[in-house]
């Protein structure tokens, strides 16, 4: 015989129910679909939370992001501090669309002053499809784990045909060389990459040239 354990939930906490999780999974999959349909093409850039306004990467940052929104893109990002706010700041200082996408965590994340239009998630998953799905490319700054899992996940995404190529450009040399090396003289030797996976994504210093690789790479698709 078995017997059903009942187990009392705290008024209006449905998260601890699988079944009702999924109706918030549907909202926010919806509020998202419905607000970036509208916003047209658009440039993901990611990078991290705890670069200073003083560094070069927060320059750094702020520059390739005024650069692609002159090109007439907006700018989306985690809507955080740090080089998702010089990304922000640089598109609106462009006179661009600066769009944010916050994501609800313990240490919790407060948008920053730059951003035009805020969507919340509760989801990373979420949150990351709404990344990809609208975004004509992605910029990878200098950045920590959340930074590299987002663009291992692009070009894995790509890798295996999951979604349509597209420009997934890693800007600044001098601190992505240690990862490329890697990729090369081990994973790649190891036969755990083929060579052309190295292509599927540009690594560039200027930020003009962020610009550049995303249009020559559209221009081939004319």
């Amino acid at each position: 015989m078995v017997r059903k354990m009942h187990k009392i939930i705290i008024k209006d906490d449905f998260t601890q129910e699988d079944p009702w999780r999924v109706f918030r999974i549907m909202s926010e999959f919806v509020e998202g679909f419905e607000v970036l349909s509208k916003v047209g093409k658009a440039i993901s850039i990611f990078g991290s939370a705890r670069t200073k306004p003083d560094t070069k990467y927060y320059k750094l940052g702020e520059e390739v992001a005024y650069h692609i929104a002159k090109a007439g893109y907006a700018v989306i990002t985690g809507s955080g501090p740090g080089l998702m706010e010089a990304a922000n700041k640089g598109a609106k200082r462009a006179g661009g669309h600066s769009i944010g996408l916050n994501i609800h965590i313990p240490c919790e994340q407060k948008p920053n002053k730059y951003v035009d239009t805020l969507l919340d998630f509760r989801y990373f998953f979420i949150r990351k499809v709404m990344f990809v799905k609208y975004a004509k490319a992605f910029v990878i700054l200098p950045g920590g784990y959340g930074t590299l899992d987002e663009f291992f996940e692009a070009i894995n995404l790509i890798q295996t045909d999951r979604i349509p190529k597209f420009p997934v450009v890693l800007l600044n040399s001098e601190y992505w060389n240690g990862l490329l090396d890697w990729l090369k003289k081990t994973v790649l030797k190891e036969a755990n990459i083929s060579p052309e996976d190295l292509d599927i994504f540009t690594v560039v210093d200027d930020p003009k040239d962020v610009v550049k690789a995303i249009k020559k790479f559209y221009d081939k698709k004319a």
